[in-house]
């Protein structure tokens, strides 16, 4: 009997997880994943867990567990990055993480005694490798709120007033802005490398964290405290390496960059391996070719990570099979990668026509990633040992079913307005500064 209950409890944390802003498919690998990561006890902890941020004292009313046996699961849950902890109007709270950005990161950042990277990293591969896991589920409607967006590199555009790179596009200005930053280990090239199939020779401790995030990752040892200069460099020698820059898809208080390889990095496979050009948000640029000046010499072919550029015949040429570049509008990150490499000068970013609106807070994007994904009744009504509240998120589900998600993201009346009514309703249940991170 206690197998049995042991094999529930682990079909529970994967629909726990899959209730969340980022969808996962609850099959055989993410239960493993589970018996993994959690123990039974953590895992009967984790699923009764109040969706959004909540207080121990909280938590302790819905769990019914004893206060301080609690807070010892909880920091635990917290050091394993199951479980994300944020000090907040004189005390901690505690949300359970998501699998991107979270349980997946956070795992394969640990480096201490505990750490066992050897078998984690063959589990998220299989896991993240099948395309129904985590981007059909989550990319496969044509929705377009990712987590992450792509940063310009600051020496790829003109210099002209129209193409300026704003504070929130800037990596320099975003780490200027930061009140902490922490350097940690990049999860996709360590999940690669003990999977067995890394196949570059770019450095692991790349991943940059900013504020409360990078606050979380030191306290629970997943990264160091670095200064700013210091995580400049980082950023300016990633760029060197060819590296695309992702940032959390939000414009203010920006808790992440990641040093992207398109071998590696999971959020770049979703476009070049499984097909979702909208893994990622591309920058407000995009690559400009001045063709009269291209030499054909294709570096900059080869160094787009999602290859959208390739060398076509140019017609006009006097010069019989003379090529030129060609930018593939729809799939170009706007990442800069190929202006760096390109000695002619001829490729440049330039401002796209249309613009994507920027969610402006984590709270923001989350609360649209849900409605996209059909879990917003779960941010409203977070308690899931509540009987009134699961009737309540039944009703909010099937109405959402009803209300075009598309047309309000689309619309910057209907998303001012439908965002404005999230946040009115979590300041009445007390909670107002979730909407300011």
């Amino acid at each position: 009997m206690g197998h049995l209950a042991g094999k529930d409890i682990f079909n529970k944390v994967g629909n726990k997880i899959d209730s969340l802003h980022v969808r996962c498919t609850n099959n055989d690998n993410l239960r493993e994943i589970a018996r993994a990561l959690f123990t039974e006890e953590e895992a009967g902890v984790f699923v009764k867990l109040p969706y959004v941020f909540s207080t121990l004292e909280r938590i302790h009313k819905i769990t019914g567990l004893p206060e301080k046996h609690l807070e010892h699961m909880l920091n635990g849950l917290s050091g394993k990055g199951l479980v994300v902890d944020i000090w907040a109007n004189g005390r901690y709270h505690y949300m359970p993480s998501p699998m991107i950005i979270g349980i997946f990161e956070f795992t394969m950042m640990r480096t201490g005694k505990d750490s066992r990277p050897d078998e984690w990293g063959p589990l998220f591969y299989r896991y993240l490798e099948n395309p129904d896991s985590i981007y059909n589920v989550n990319l496969g409607d044509g929705q377009f709120m990712s987590p992450a967006r792509v940063l310009p590199n600051d020496e790829s555009t003109l210099p002209d007033e129209y193409t300026r790179i704003l504070d929130y596009e800037s990596a320099a200005s975003i780490t200027e802005r930061a009140s902490l930053c922490a350097v940690g280990l990049c999860s996709c090239r360590h999940e690669k490398l003990h999977a067995g199939v890394k196949t570059c020779d770019l450095p692991l401790d790349t991943c940059a964290s900013f504020g409360w995030a990078a606050d979380y990752l030191i306290r629970h040892n997943m990264a160091r405290k670095v200064s700013a200069s210091e995580m400049k460099e980082t950023l300016a020698l990633s760029g060197k390496k060819g590296l695309v820059l992702c940032a959390d898809n939000v414009r203010w208080n920006v808790t992440f960059i990641c040093q992207c390889c398109s071998c590696c990095c999971n959020l770049l496979r979703g476009i070049t391996k499984h097909g979702y050009p909208n893994t990622v948000v591309t920058s407000s640029f995009i690559a400009n070719v001045m063709s009269d000046n291209c030499n054909g010499c294709s570096k900059c072919e080869k160094a787009c990570p999602v290859n959208a550029i390739t060398m076509l015949e140019d017609g006009s040429s006097s010069v019989p099979k003379t090529k030129k570049a060609s930018v593939n509008e729809d799939f170009c990150l706007g990442c800069g990668v190929c202006t760096l490499l390109c000695k002619t000068k001829c490729l440049t970013l330039k401002k796209r026509t249309s613009r994507f609106i920027h969610p402006e807070t984590t709270f923001e994007r989350v609360i649209l990633q849900c409605l996209e994904r059909g879990t917003l009744q779960n941010q409203i009504f977070d308690n899931p040992e509540s009987l009134t509240q699961t009737f309540m998120r039944g009703l909010i589900k099937g109405f959402l079913k009803l209300v075009p998600a598309r047309q309000i993201e689309m619309s910057e009346t209907l998303r001012s307005a439908f965002l404005a009514s999230a946040r009115l309703i979590v300041r009445i249940q007390g909670k107002g500064w979730i909407t300011e991170i």
